[in-house]
């Protein structure tokens, strides 16, 4: 957006929440060609829109507890908040906080030209239409309500730490390699084959409150880093620590307030602690953690004199990896053989290992000679002196570090998962290592040097908006 020589408005916030609960038998994602249908939930999920506006100029920053969201379905949000509430296509930023406990919108575990599942196996795409229909409501019935209750606000912001609650997940080995350890200590030593754990963590507690000139809680902007897992594999319905976070808020503010969780760049990070043998994994607890820091927090802060609100995208033809000659034919091998999915025979609710990992692959291929270049999107939001940068995909928490220690703004926090799908984003030197995150997949399909193409121009479009 283009600068503004005059004297800045008054900032006018509005916030809303809509259930978007699945009901029994919608699949959950967050599994590698596992069918899980929903049995139970432990909690509701939410659609949460935050629509900010300032001089006839709207934006809103809609965070949704799903596990991934692809570019159609991004695509619909933006052109039916275009066509109903006049909002502009750019000025709509999307965010899921990746709870492997909830439904997906779009599919994403295969290339849209891969053919080989049926159609009675819509679930392994990594959604289901009737679910997409649902959500698609109700997170538009929150964007209406939210623009409904436009008020003038006040800004208050800050961070904490808290280090207890993430774990980097890339355990490495003996020989170099690296492995995910899980949520269980092994017994009876414990994980003594780790040498140490690749990369850091951010343990930055992001808060930003928005309140009306009465002083009540309208709406908070939390921000943390960490794969939302507790609750995962159960076939159970969850919006894990982003859920209980906010729940929290919630209690402690009044249901008036609607708390927005900002998940950052958790591609390689974890809640599971690998080195205590007492661990278990418990989303409430981290919820209530977080919550108990932001609160510090909220203790420290005064308002916010600068309410400016600015935007800007910026797409990045980021390259899509070349796949090996070994792994590629080995691929096509067992889908000459086996054309169409088959099951386990280990597991009854998973497709065969082997097959998914040459569908992957495949995958990889056939985007690669569709489109050399993926269009990586990324967004920035100006909310005074903060800025929220929406990055697709998986980055892994390095890039979020460096984003942040470069960017002209502080705060600056991260929304991983937004706008489209494009996998891990590792560090070059994961790549080596191998691993669930930087071995040739469609969930890990970028070269390997994304990672710095996309906190190169994110750093850009900070600087550009912050400078204007």
């Amino acid at each position: 957006m283009g600068s503004r020589a005059e004297a800045i408005g008054v900032l006018r916030a509005g916030a809303a929440q809509a259930d978007i609960t699945p009901h029994g038998g919608i699949h959950l994602s967050g599994a590698v060609g596992q069918f899980r249908p929903a049995q139970f939930a432990y909690d509701r999920l939410y659609a949460k829109a935050l629509v900010l506006e300032q001089d006839g100029r709207k934006f809103c920053l809609v965070a949704l507890d799903l596990t991934i969201l692809t570019e159609e379905w991004t695509a619909r949000i933006r052109e039916a908040a275009s066509a109903r509430f006049g909002f502009e296509p750019d000025a709509v930023m999307v965010h899921v906080t990746q709870t492997h406990s909830a439904p997906s919108l779009g599919y994403f575990m295969v290339d849209e030209d891969f053919t080989g599942i049926p159609e009675d196996m819509e679930w392994l795409l990594g959604s289901q239409a009737e679910y997409g229909e649902f959500a698609l409501n109700r997170i538009l019935e929150a964007m209406e309500l939210a623009e409904a209750s436009l008020a003038p606000a006040r800004i208050r912001m800050g961070s904490g730490v808290e280090g207890r609650l993430a774990c980097n997940r890339r355990a490495v080995k003996n020989d170099g390699k690296v492995y995910m350890p899980g949520p269980k200590w092994q017994p009876p030593l414990g994980p003594t084959g780790i040498r140490y754990m690749e990369g850091p963590i951010d343990p930055e507690v992001g808060v930003i409150s928005l309140q009306t000139a009465a002083l009540e809680p309208l709406a908070f902007l939390l921000h943390y880093t960490c794969h939302p897992v507790n609750v995962f594999p159960k076939p159970n319905v969850s919006a894990d620590w982003p859920g209980a976070w906010a729940e929290e808020m919630r209690h402690a503010f009044g249901e008036g307030c609607v708390p927005l969780v900002v998940n950052g760049c958790c591609g390689n990070i974890n809640p599971w602690d690998p080195f205590d043998p007492d661990y278990a994994p418990d989303h409430v607890r981290m919820g209530r953690m977080l919550a108990a820091t932001s609160r510090k927090v909220l203790d420290t802060l005064s308002v916010e004199e600068d309410t400016r609100l600015d935007w800007k995208i910026r797409c990045v033809k980021v390259p899509v990896r070349e796949v090996e000659p070994e792994l590629l034919e080995r691929a096509k091998q067992m889908l000459s053989e086996h054309p169409e999915p088959f099951w386990s025979k280990k597991d009854p609710t998973q497709i065969e290992p082997a097959w998914m990992e040459a569908a992957s692959v495949m995958s990889v291929d056939l985007l690669r000679r569709r489109t050399p270049e993926l269009d990586y999107e990324i967004q920035v939001l100006r909310l005074g002196r903060a800025a929220i940068v929406g990055l697709p995909g998986e980055p892994f928490v390095e890039g979020q570090l460096r984003l942040k220690m470069e960017s002209p703004a502080w705060p600056t926090y991260v929304a991983h998962c937004t706008s489209h799908y494009a996998g891990y984003l590792p560090t070059r030197e994961a790549f080596a290592r191998g691993g669930h995150e930087a071995t040739t997949r469609y969930w890990s399909k970028l070269v390997p040097e994304a990672l710095d193409m996309v906190v190169d121009n994110a750093v850009e479009v900070l600087r550009e908006v912050f400078t204007e």
